[in-house]
């Protein structure tokens, strides 16, 4: 989600095969393409998150308001939400929408770099529950369906970031002004793997997944599906023992260029998943 001017290197398809490979839980992965791993230990597949979106009280238990570090990350919006003020982050059938709305007056810069003016008002939410790979949690799936804005100015994104330093970061869902989807791995600021791929319709019904698995003491792989079907592999150097934090945002130009809409814009999520194989 910090964006970057140009695809990184990206990773060719290695270690993959279709089927039932031996990987998770059934219900969590009938259906999907997946990677091919070495012989582990038997593990259990077990749900992390699932279902939240069903009430606040379901969501509330689950996730919670803003980015992790507040309401200022590098765009032009300002995040606002919490349990009382549902003005930016509605439910509905199981339904979440974050909604952008322009402002007219002068709020001031964000507090983030590079410190943008910010014009809009807007939602972001982040999972309670890390993501770390582990010995004892070495296969992580995140999945979930979106409908993306796509338009000039409009910066959504479904992403992973460190919760002690930055990097490690990867970006499973991120539109930067156009219908193009960014999957993106950031080993540090100028180490970078991006796969970008068009997207038809994003303000569709779509599905974003990634799956991540540890292939050595220090690394994981990170493969990256749109609609079921397997886009890319990244190689997540350093991640492991790392936590992550999950986030959904609407963020506003920055990356995705200016000026960004006058009016209101809408992104939407559902069946977000979060699962995880247990070796111990």
């Amino acid at each position: 989600m910090r964006g970057v001017s140009a695809p990184g290197e990206s990773y060719g398809r290695r270690r993959f095969l279709g089927g039932a490979a031996a990987l998770g839980g059934a219900a969590a992965l009938a259906g999907w393409d997946r990677p091919a791993v070495a012989a582990a230990p038997a593990a259990t597949w077990e749900d992390v998150i699932n279902g939240s979106f069903g009430s606040y009280g379901a969501f509330e238990a689950e996730w919670n308001y803003l980015y992790p570090w507040g309401s200022d990350h590098n765009g032009s919006a300002r995040m606002y939400g919490s349990s009382t003020d549902h003005n930016h982050i509605t439910l509905a059938s199981g339904v979440l929408t974050l909604k952008a709305t322009r402002i007219t007056w002068d709020e001031g810069t964000s507090g983030s770099s590079p410190h943008l003016p910010i014009r809009y008002h807007s939602g972001a939410v982040h999972a309670k529950d890390q993501i770390v790979v582990t010995d004892q949690f070495p296969d992580y799936e995140v999945r979930g369906e979106f409908q993306a804005p796509s338009g000039a100015g409009t910066w959504p994104a479904f992403w992973l970031t460190g919760v002690n330093s930055w990097p490690p970061e990867s970006d499973i869902l991120e539109f930067k002004g156009n219908s193009n989807n960014w999957f993106n791995t950031f080993r540090s600021s100028s180490d970078v793997s991006s796969t970008i791929v068009g997207v038809s319709g994003p303000g569709n019904w779509h599905t974003y997944r990634a799956w991540i698995t540890k292939v050595n003491a220090t690394d994981v792989d990170i493969h990256y599906y749109l609609d079921g079907t397997w886009k890319a592999v990244h190689r997540g150097a350093g991640f492991v023992g790392k936590p992550l934090w999950l986030i959904i945002n609407l963020q506003m130009e920055g990356s995705s260029g200016s000026s960004g809409p006058g009016g209101d814009t809408s992104y939407r999520a559902r069946n977000v998943y979060v699962g995880r194989n247990r070796t111990r």
